[in-house]
């Protein structure tokens, strides 16, 4: 689905989220400002950390001005000292926290030998260090406050291997299994834990890697893509899946497997 820049959120009212508040780093754009919109139709409030500022404060406009309650802060999530500052702030404007959607990334399209230490640096501390700094951080407060429910955006990538794509799926993986450990270390404080592992979506995200896998030679057609990707689901589905984790922060057994959230993603099997 293609981003909407019109697309809005309806007026505070008691949803499925009322009275929890999210934060979710990569929430200024794609499907991080989806999920942004979608948990404050839902009644919580929002807290987007982001290096976007325009983008961030944009969405932040429009859930304040539906009547719900968001903060951005402009924050590099591979940076400890702004994660934690971040945090704080968070701490000091909205209070304590039981969503964390930890969905900021990006891409690198290359053949392996002709990708560089510099790229595998920057890769490693965009996708995986920033989740180390942020779940870090969120696991001790959760544990701290009652639980909650973390979820990490991993990939379809995180278990399949796909050609000019090796740092990315190396680093996909590295989140999968973060997410893994958290939930069984954690699921004693009361804290679930889950990744999604989404295909190809249509965000300016997703059209860039398209972009740059054609100009590397790899044109792709929907209906390949499909193929290749085994199974799709439009973003409105990936969003209520989203919504559902969230709610469950306070509800059922903790950590539960990722397959189990895979499968509303996807709508197949879990296994």
């Amino acid at each position: 689905m293609p981003e909407n820049n019109n697309t809005q959120v309806a007026s505070a009212r008691a949803g499925r989220l009322a009275g929890k508040t999210a934060i979710i780093t990569g929430g200024a754009a794609g499907m991080g400002r989806a999920t942004s919109l979608a948990f404050a139709n839902e009644g919580a409030a929002v807290a987007i950390f982001d290096i976007q500022k325009e983008a961030g404060e944009e969405v932040v406009g429009l859930i304040r001005e539906n009547g719900g309650t968001a903060e951005f802060i402009e924050t590099d999530v591979s940076d400890a000292a702004q994660v934690d500052a971040a945090f704080d702030r968070v701490a000091e404007t909205i209070g304590p926290y039981n969503v964390l959607f930890n969905h900021a990334g990006t891409i690198t399209v290359k053949s392996l030998h002709e990708s560089t230490e510099a790229d595998y640096d920057r890769l490693m501390d965009i996708n995986v260090r920033s989740a180390f700094l942020v779940c870090r951080r969120a696991v001790k407060e959760m544990s701290d406050t009652g639980g909650g429910s973390i979820v990490i955006t991993a990939s379809i990538a995180s278990e399949l291997g796909y050609p000019l794509e090796s740092l990315y799926c190396m680093t996909k993986g590295a989140v999968l299994q973060l997410a893994r450990s958290i939930s069984a270390e954690y699921r004693d404080q009361g804290i679930r834990c889950n990744a999604v592992c989404p295909g190809f979506v249509k965000t300016a995200h997703g059209l860039r890697e398209i972009r740059e896998l054609d100009t590397a030679g790899q044109a792709w057609e929907e209906g390949a893509l499909a193929e290749a990707q085994g199974r799709d689901a439009p973003l409105n589905r990936r969003l209520v899946a989203l919504v559902h984790e969230a709610e469950a922060a306070a509800a059922g057994p903790p950590g539960l497997d990722h397959r189990a959230l895979r499968a509303a993603l996807l709508g197949g099997p879990s296994g």
